[in-house]
């Protein structure tokens, strides 16, 4: 089992998934986590029925609401079920579930609050099946992404991800896109809290059943990144003052005093 100081929770944020789900949570080592949540964002195959089967924890949106708008759900059926580490596994086989308790180590051992799976560490993730167009792109906006946020991570949009509860709980999640932008926009957020991100090479697969964007669907995406990245230089040289990249626990901070009526 899991060291009994972090409780690891697993999320899925399904759509689609009856083919792949079942081989994703076979090869989660079992020794490494506590419970898996799966998320189904308004399938429309037996992506439920096969989670409900399998006996996972199950949560169903009535309609397909985006990737975001899932993972939002993730996150916060994480927390209320007590987790101290949240580890989102796309349900779709692409990234390797049996690499969780190399996901989770820095956190556990208090080197990071945030773990990315990287696919640009080691192989070439082209050798793996990433398309040529997807690869130059993704070294493009990691660049851009490096020099805004002041860091030298290798990838930034990866699916394969840790975060400590501290980490989740101080950024508003629920500010950001119900859209694919969403693990940018969270990503900014932490690294505005000066969260220590620390990242863990992972191979990945490309198969006709593990979802992949289109090259219009990435191209909204690349563009939306840019005006991210904007957004967030413009916050941090205080030019247009953003709340989704401000703390939770600054905004608490700055709220009013409620009124209190004097004791009698």
């Amino acid at each position: 089992m899991p060291d009994s100081k972090s409780k690891v929770v697993v999320v899925m944020p399904a759509y689609n998934a009856a083919k792949t789900l079942h081989m994703t949570y076979a090869d989660l080592p079992r020794a490494s986590y506590d419970l898996v949540i799966v998320v189904d964002d308004g399938s429309s195959d037996e992506t439920s029925a096969i989670a409900r089967q399998m006996g996972l924890e199950l949560f169903v949106h009535n309609q397909n609401y985006g990737y975001g708008a899932n993972q939002k759900t993730c996150y916060r059926e994480a927390l209320k079920a007590g987790a101290d580490i949240v580890v989102m596994v796309h349900p779709d086989y692409q990234y390797d579930p049996r690499l969780l308790p190399e996901i989770i180590l820095p956190i556990q051992e208090g080197r990071a609050d945030v773990v990315l799976g990287s696919r640009l560490l080691g192989d070439s993730p082209m050798k793996q099946g990433m398309p040529w167009w997807k690869y130059v792109a993704n070294r493009f906006l990691t660049g851009l992404e490096n020099r805004v946020f002041g860091l030298s991570l290798a990838e930034y949009h990866t699916g394969y991800r840790a975060f400590s509860r501290e980490a989740l709980e101080g950024v508003n999640v629920e500010m950001n896109s119900d859209n694919f932008i969403f693990d940018q926009e969270i990503v900014a957020q932490l690294v505005q809290l000066r969260s220590r991100i620390a990242e863990v090479p992972v191979p990945t697969r490309y198969f006709p059943q593990a979802s992949s964007a289109s090259f219009a669907q990435s191209s909204v995406y690349g563009l939306s990144i840019l005006w991210l990245l904007l957004r967030y230089q413009l916050h941090k040289w205080g030019v247009v003052r953003q709340r989704q990249f401000e703390s939770l626990k600054q905004r608490y901070a700055e709220m009013p005093a409620p009124d209190v009526p004097p004791a009698v």
